[in-house]
């Protein structure tokens, strides 16, 4: 039997996390196979979120995920991905099956989260599913800076740590 033939498994995505003060809102596409296991945003060990979040806002990247958590939140950031729910086999976004695709309802969420004015990516897959899924739909009557920002998932190599530091601080830095 060949791999496509195998059906992937259902994956659910995560709750968001935001504060009342959130003004920036990072999405991803849906969470890694080690996120998924320890049910935390960007628990690969390699990944480069954490630590670049924590060079732009402040705190300690190797703290505790809830203070991780925490210190991101006081700094206005959000958390969440594209895709409540999809197909895939293993972490890679290239393996998300099209089809089952179920966005996050953002109407809701950016009517709950008024003050956020800026929408990174994290990753071109991200900005791809959110522009297929979410953009077309999308009716929060404001208007919303989107940046595509290049993935801190260690597959994404081909940008060093600092190059992804110097991209992610247009949407992490301070206004």
């Amino acid at each position: 039997m060949t791999r496509a033939a195998v059906a992937a498994p259902r994956v659910q995505g995560f709750a968001p996390v935001a504060g009342p003060a959130a003004r920036v809102l990072v999405l991803g596409s849906m969470p890694g196979v080690a996120s998924l296991r320890r049910q935390q945003y960007y628990a690969h060990p390699r990944n480069a979120f954490w630590p670049i979040a924590a060079a732009l806002c402040g705190f300690d990247a190797q703290a505790g995920y809830a203070a991780r958590v925490a210190a991101l939140t006081a700094s206005g950031v959000a958390l969440w991905d594209v895709l409540q729910a999809c197909e895939r086999a293993g972490s890679l976004d290239a393996d998300i099956a099209a089809a089952t695709a179920v966005p996050n309802d953002f109407d809701a969420f950016l009517r709950a989260h008024p003050g956020i004015v800026r929408i990174g990516f994290n990753g071109a897959k991200a900005a791809a599913l959110y522009r297929r899924h979410v953009l077309p739909g999308l009716a929060v009557g404001r208007e919303l800076q989107y940046l595509d920002l290049p993935s801190t998932s260690p597959a994404h190599a081909a940008m060093s740590r600092d190059d992804k530091l110097a991209a992610w601080q247009r949407v992490l830095a301070a206004d």
